[in-house]
């Protein structure tokens, strides 16, 4: 997997679970994560939720013949957490021919939902 050197490898993110339709992820609360206000970051959460999605749909893919990227995502933010890991479960909701949706639940350690997305991903065609 393309880790090392990149935003996920940067926020502790690890995969911890793959497979078709389903990814699950980690990722720590720590000074990495962390708003100045001491609390999860959105935008740590949103990275996590589009690593999630992004993950999933390369595994749906035809890998020699296409790619994907994020076009469009959003996030709730319904509970803030100090330290701890939060665990983001990414469900593909549809699979379509030039776009994938996914929803990504985020939650602590007691199960209890800190975030959630929704992320769409292109699938693009690659040129030889």
């Amino acid at each position: 997997m393309m880790i090392k050197d990149t935003l996920i490898e940067a926020l502790g993110i690890e995969i911890t679970h793959i497979e078709e339709g389903k990814i699950i992820a980690t990722m720590p609360v720590d000074e990495r994560t962390r708003q100045p206000f001491g609390i999860l970051h959105g935008g740590a959460s949103v990275a996590l939720a589009e690593t999630v999605a992004s993950l999933g749909a390369y595994e749906l893919v035809n890998k020699e013949e296409e790619a994907v990227a994020g076009l469009e995502i959003n996030a709730n933010h319904v509970r803030s957490i100090r330290e701890g890991v939060v665990t983001a479960v990414g469900t593909v909701l549809h699979q379509g021919r030039t776009t994938q949706v996914w929803d990504i639940k985020i939650t602590d350690n007691q199960e209890r939902l800190i975030c959630v997305s929704r992320c769409t991903m292109a699938v693009i065609k690659i040129k030889k």
